[in-house]
């Protein structure tokens, strides 16, 4: 069943087009995600599909009686109801049911309104609906139900718009960046909910796991044109990659073409037949083909790192707390050499505050924070950038310098440091605040990164980033040689970037993990809890040190972590190398560089390897 049709829309501001001619259709009990690069037309899209705005041409037509709910990135919510008034003014028949019986509740006196209420409750079959209207507002962590909205934080009012569409039971759900402002308990719960339930869902997100375990179709505007992917996103990755190769073959035979038939062109008489006006028409067709190619670039930038001595960061006994909630008691850490650490936690467990106190932009209460002489933070922080009126991009980046310095005594300038951000030319003399959220995300961690960091911090870095950047970012931060430090919400990210895990559990309890945060879930779900009494008091604890299945010890199991990956990275290294040989294009000397390289390579692969197996052995017993 058909809900909505989107027909040959175009949209542009003024010189600026997003898309032409594009169309598609959203059927009963697809889950579709929408993906794009950021500022590409997104959130354009998704304001022309719930009629917040018109297209330039085309429409859009939906189904009769068709009731869409829309979870946009800025709630619209009237800041004078409490959470509760505003979930009960929706215009859902079972809510305000519950509200009644609710009411009743409230004053039993009243015999005969309780009886009409109970009967109402029975006659809607509200009782399971009560039931999930609870594990909602439970699961989101809004049970301050008498909270009036405009004392809630941006997270809060965001949740607080999710539970109340939830609660609508829309035919249509559309949703922008739903996992935003969850925290990973949350994200987890909303992914399930909407895994198992019959929602027709059009959604926005990065979370490349929630499109993995959620939907059931993809939809890709790419270059202004639109891609259909009847999977989830790992199709996805595998189709695209496949129509990728498959047009830069018709773009190669194209160029062939073109070659031929310029030398036709240019051996012509210029009186001309029929027919071979027909052919002429025909080259034009070619030669615009032939001089296609995909505007697909890479963030590569060898920075120059100052190199990190011995000592990098020490924790000596340090303490934090505010008022009676505490943060840090006798922390413990000296952080080591190309370390790549995970920081999850809810929200208030401190994780910020941590962040803040390693960077010395807050102080202990307790003990010492010891810095090395050669360590250089980079921080990405949530606040961004605050960019004065009227300055251009390439303002902002020039503050750094022209020209940037990389490895091997070259430099590039500001403008190629850009387009290796993915700002063309036209895009970095923008106003800043024309920018979206996520190229302006983009643009903040630019100038995070010229600095030349050798610890880099990231705050929430893939917040409003598409999963086009989310790529490119993930293949800067795996060849980054420094220390690395990240707290996320993005669960596919932190697997792929780091190999151990700092968790917040609150009350200044933080738990050192030897794993990704996949591991983590895993590990969590499978370990049976200790029960151990502690005078009058039973804790149940869990302990990760030693793993019931592993004889490694805790720095044994990071070093195998580490092994696995630096295994995996070396072996691409080889096949990039093997490939060049392949080419047949090298020549002297750089036959004989590359023929070191790869050897070093190969010898670096045994040694690992090695290590890896003893360590192995030794986790088998």
């Amino acid at each position: 069943m058909n809900y909505l049709s989107v027909e040959n829309i175009a949209k542009s501001y003024g010189e600026r087009v997003l898309f032409t001619d594009i169309s598609f259709g959203i059927n009963k009990d697809q889950k579709i995600a929408f993906i794009a690069k950021n500022g590409t037309g997104k959130t354009s899209m998704l304001n022309i599909i719930t009629g917040k705005d018109t297209p330039d041409s085309g429409q859009v037509v939906s189904r009769n009686g068709l009731r869409i709910s829309f979870l946009s990135q800025e709630p619209n919510l009237d800041p004078n109801l409490t959470i509760e008034e505003t979930i009960f003014a929706s215009d859902n028949n079972v809510l305000r049911t519950i509200q009644q019986y609710e009411k009743a509740l409230e004053n039993p006196d009243d015999a005969e309104a309780y009886q009409k209420a109970f009967e109402q409750m029975d006659i809607k079959n509200a009782w399971d609906f009560e039931t999930q209207y609870k594990q909602i507002l439970f699961q989101l962590k809004l049970e301050e139900l008498d909270k009036k909205v405009k004392m809630l934080s941006g997270g809060q009012k965001k949740r607080l718009a999710l539970a109340t569409i939830l609660l609508n039971t829309p035919d249509l759900l559309i949703l922008d960046e739903p996992t935003n402002h969850l925290d990973l308990e949350m994200i987890e719960w909303l992914e399930q909910y909407f895994a198992k339930e019959n929602i027709t869902l059009f959604m926005v997100t990065h979370d490349r796991y929630f499109l993995e375990r959620v939907c059931n179709e993809i939809i890709e505007l790419d270059h202004g044109k639109i891609y259909q992917y009847k999977g989830n996103y790992s199709y996805y990755l595998e189709k695209k990659e496949a129509r990728i190769q498959a047009e830069k073959a018709s773009v190669e035979k194209a160029k062939n073409l073109f070659s031929k038939e310029l030398d036709w062109m240019r051996r012509q008489p210029k009186a001309r037949t029929t027919k071979s006006k027909s052919r002429i028409d025909d080259f034009h067709k070619i030669k615009e083909k032939a001089h296609q190619r995909r505007k697909d670039h890479k963030v590569q930038l060898e920075i120059n790192m100052e190199r990190l001595g011995s000592k990098i960061v020490e924790f000596h006994n340090v303490g934090k707390s505010f008022q009676d909630k505490k943060i840090l008691d006798k922390f413990e850490y000296t952080f080591k050499k190309g370390e790549r650490i995970g920081i999850i936690g809810k929200n208030g467990t401190g994780k910020s505050t941590f962040l803040n106190i390693l960077t010395e932009n807050l102080a202990p209460d307790a003990g010492k924070v010891a810095i090395g002489e050669t360590v250089k933070f980079g921080y990405y922080t949530q606040s961004g950038i605050n960019p004065k009126p009227e300055q251009k991009v390439i303002d902002i980046i020039r503050a750094y310098g022209d020209y940037i310095p990389l490895t091997k005594g070259r430099q590039i300038s500001a403008a190629q440091l850009l387009e290796r951000f993915l700002f063309d030319r036209k895009k970095q003399y923008d106003f800043v605040e024309k920018l979206s959220g996520g190229e302006l995300k983009r643009l903040y961690l630019c100038t995070v990164l010229i600095q030349n960091p050798n610890f880099l911090i990231l705050d929430e870095p893939t917040n409003d980033l598409d999963i086009v950047t989310l790529n490119v970012l993930e293949q800067f931060l795996l060849d980054f040689p420094g220390c690395l430090l990240v707290v996320s919400h993005d669960r596919y990210f932190m697997d792929k970037i780091v190999d151990h895990l700092f968790i917040f559990k609150g009350n200044a309890e933080i738990e050192d993990f030897p794993g990704n945060y996949t591991d983590y879930r895993a590990y969590e779900s499978s370990s049976i809890p200790e029960t151990t009494e502690n005078n009058s008091e039973t804790n149940t604890k869990k302990t990760w040190k030693k793993d019931a299945n592993s004889m490694l010890s805790y720095e044994e199991q990071k070093e195998f972590k580490r092994l696995e990956r630096d295994i995996k990275k070396l072996e691409e290294n080889k096949k990039e190398i093997e490939a060049l040989f392949a080419t047949g294009e090298l020549e002297g000397d750089a036959i004989d560089e590359q023929s070191v390289k790869l050897q070093e390579i190969i010898n670096s692969i045994e040694e690992k390897t090695e290590a890896w197996f003893e360590l192995s052995m030794k986790m088998e017993g």
